[in-house]
């Protein structure tokens, strides 16, 4: 991968809602991005996973693109939203589905 930074940018940028994480949306390798993207799940948006277990240079870029140290990391319409500590507060709150509506990202109603 020639310029990491470049691929990260232009996949947070690209995709309405983007997730890096450790393993794949069906089969998580961690409790964390598990967690994130259950709560992903719930909210019923379409998203990406990017799966940076496969990739050192993304594993890695991924933590120097948004200056934060842990994965998962939750992007929407390209602003970085957090971890899952951020994105479960944000769920239990509320905050994460309207936030979701404010950027236009269309999400299926909680069953």
């Amino acid at each position: 991968m020639a310029d990491v930074q470049s691929w990260i940018d232009n996949e947070v940028k690209s995709n309405d809602v983007v997730l890096f994480m450790k393993g794949t949306p069906q089969m998580p390798m961690c409790g964390f991005s598990g967690q994130v993207a259950m709560i992903l799940d719930r909210v019923g948006v379409a998203y990406k996973g990017i799966n940076v277990l496969e990739n050192d240079e993304v594993r890695q870029g991924i933590k120097d693109y948004a200056n934060w140290p842990t994965i998962p990391q939750l992007y929407i319409k390209g602003d970085f939203i957090g971890g899952c500590d951020i994105v479960r507060e944000m769920y239990s709150s509320g905050e994460l589905a309207s936030h979701l509506k404010e950027k236009g990202v269309a999400t299926k109603s909680a069953a």
